[in-house]
């Protein structure tokens, strides 16, 4: 959605890094925000099915792709809204997921990414951008200043390649954040508030 068809935001996708699960503190915290925030968006913590599964290897992109799509699609006709009226996101390669599946043509309201994954640690020749310019929804990084997978400079220089709306949050801390969940939550709260 684009432009003065942007309804307001009716519910926020939360998924996780790749070494965690849906009820990652991380991911509370932010449900617990944006909830005290504006009662008006739920949130649906979402696991993916390698961690439904039991595996620990993540899934790959179109595996994990798919499965937001089916369960985007389930959770918005559960809500009885559009599906372009979610916010998707959330930690590492679960983010990572999310902006793919939008770049791929899944609607959304926005993306919320944190702890972006530009690259591997140590491999800043492995970029994780390709899709970036397909992203036309506003866009929340929330990222640590410390972060080996992607330097506050790298992140500004690449994300300038996405055509939406682009909000950088950088806190002190590297990719985990530790200790930080409410500065994380609040962030996001700030952000879905000010959409809505």
């Amino acid at each position: 959605m684009t432009g003065p068809e942007r309804a307001r935001p009716a519910g926020l996708v939360l998924t996780p890094g790749a070494g965690a699960g849906r009820d990652h503190h991380t991911l509370v915290a932010v449900e617990d925000a944006v909830a005290a925030l504006d009662p008006a968006v739920p949130t649906l913590r979402l696991d993916f099915p390698y961690r439904i599964a039991g595996k620990r290897m993540p899934d790959r992109a179109p595996v994990a792709v798919a499965h937001l799509g089916e369960q985007v699609g389930a959770w918005a006709a559960e809500l009885g809204v559009e599906p372009g009226r979610l916010l998707l996101g959330g930690r590492s390669y679960g983010g990572r997921m999310c902006s793919l599946a939008v770049a791929e043509g899944l609607p959304a309201a926005g993306l919320v990414l944190l702890s972006y994954p530009l690259h591997p640690p140590g491999r800043p020749e492995k970029l994780r951008v390709e899709h970036f310019p397909q992203l036309q929804v506003p866009v929340l990084l929330v990222s640590g200043t410390t972060d080996p997978f992607g330097t506050p400079e790298e992140l500004a220089r690449h994300t300038a390649a996405i055509p939406g709306p682009v909000t950088t949050v950088h806190l002190p801390g590297a990719h985990d954040l530790r200790g930080r969940d409410d500065d994380v939550a609040q962030a996001v709260a700030k952000w879905v508030a000010a959409l809505t």
